[in-house]
């Protein structure tokens, strides 16, 4: 489950994807297919999300893991390599990893 906390030991990922409006649904559905078949199943997962912008021409994924060591062995994972090149060919796209720094609710 998604731990939006800066007291918990986790690294995010978040990656903003720049896509053609006709292909955004596309590369969800990419991106939900390697999630489901390849990521999720990787040590050292803990959530994705895939958002969509309202005009079409944004795909961002949000995703948490235990450590960046984890993170990395899934990039480098010859399984999951062709979802993320088909991801690639859709759209560019603009990764960077955080930690949660604070959070406000209501």
């Amino acid at each position: 489950m998604t731990q939006i906390d800066p007291t918990a030991d986790l690294i995010t990922l978040i990656n903003v994807f720049t896509v053609d409006p006709a292909h955004q649904q596309e590369l969800v559905d990419v991106l939900v297919s390697a999630t489901e078949h390849h990521i999720r199943h990787r040590e050292g997962f803990i959530s994705a999300n895939i958002h969509t912008s309202t005009d079409g021409t944004r795909v961002l994924n949000y995703a948490q893991w235990t450590d960046v060591a984890h993170f990395e062995a899934m990039l480098a994972d010859p399984a999951c390599r062709p979802h993320l090149a088909a991801a690639a060919a859709l759209a560019t796209y603009d990764p960077h990893l955080y930690t949660v720094t604070s959070t406000h609710h209501r």
